[in-house]
C-alpha cells in the first residue's frame, strides 16, 4: 500500500497491513494462512483502525468542546453512570477510577468545581467523606454532546445477530487479551 494524496485509505488503516508492517513475517506467523486469509485480516485491521481514528477525532472533539482534559471528562463520565446507578461517587472512588492519587484527584475536583462542573456536599452515610456530584447543566450537556453521540455504538451493535454479537465480543476480548502488558517486557 503506498500513502499518497490520491490513496484513499488513510495512514492509519493501512498501518496494520500485514506486507507492510511485517514483510518478513518477523512478528507474525502467517505459513498458516492463506493470501485471502491475509487480506481478510489486513481489512479487518483497517477496520479496526478507522474505529480508532473515529473515537480520537470524537474524544478530541469532546475535550474541545468541553474545554476539559482526558481524566476530566472520564471523571464527568463516572459521575454521570454513577447517578445512573443511585450511587454516592466519593473522591476515593473517583481516583480508584481514574488510576490517580488522591492529591491528583483533589486538583481535578477543585479543577471541576471551579469551571461549575461539579459539586461537593457531605457524604450521607460517612461525614468523614464528601459527595461528588456532576452539575445538571454539565450532565445535560455531556449526554447531548458526547454522550449522544458514543451511543450510536449501540445501533451498530444492535444490528448484528445475537451470534454475530457473540463473536465480535469473543474476538474483541480475544484481541484485547493478546495485547494485554501480562508477558510483556
Amino acid at each position: 500500500m503506498t500513502v499518497s494524496g490520491d490513496d484513499s485509505e488513510t495512514t492509519s488503516s493501512g498501518i496494520y497491513d500485514l506486507d507492510a508492517s511485517d514483510p518478513f513475517s518477523e512478528l507474525v506467523d502467517r505459513s498458516a494462512l492463506s493470501d485471502a486469509d491475509v487480506s481478510e485480516i489486513n481489512t479487518l485491521m483497517a477496520s479496526l483502525a478507522r474505529l480508532r481514528d473515529a473515537e480520537q477525532r470524537l474524544t478530541e472533539a469532546s475535550l474541545q468542546y468541553m474545554k476539559l482534559n482526558q481524566s476530566d471528562m472520564r471523571a464527568l463520565h463516572y459521575l454521570i453512570v454513577a447517578e445512573n446507578r443511585h450511587t454516592i461517587a466519593t473522591p476515593g472512588a473517583i481516583a480508584t477510577h481514574l488510576a490517580i492519587s488522591t492529591a491528583s484527584t483533589t486538583k481535578l475536583l477543585d479543577r471541576l468545581e471551579r469551571a461549575g462542573h461539579i459539586t461537593r456536599q457531605p457524604h450521607p452515610h460517612d461525614r468523614r467523606a464528601l459527595a461528588i456530584s456532576i452539575t445538571p447543566t454539565t450532565r445535560e450537556a455531556a449526554l447531548n454532546t458526547v454522550g449522544r453521540q458514543q451511543a450510536k455504538r449501540f445501533y451498530a451493535a444492535a444490528r448484528l445477530s445475537s451470534d454475530e454479537r457473540q463473536i465480535v465480543a469473543r474476538f474483541l476480548d480475544d484481541m484485547a487479551n493478546e495485547i494485554a502488558l501480562t508477558d510483556a517486557d
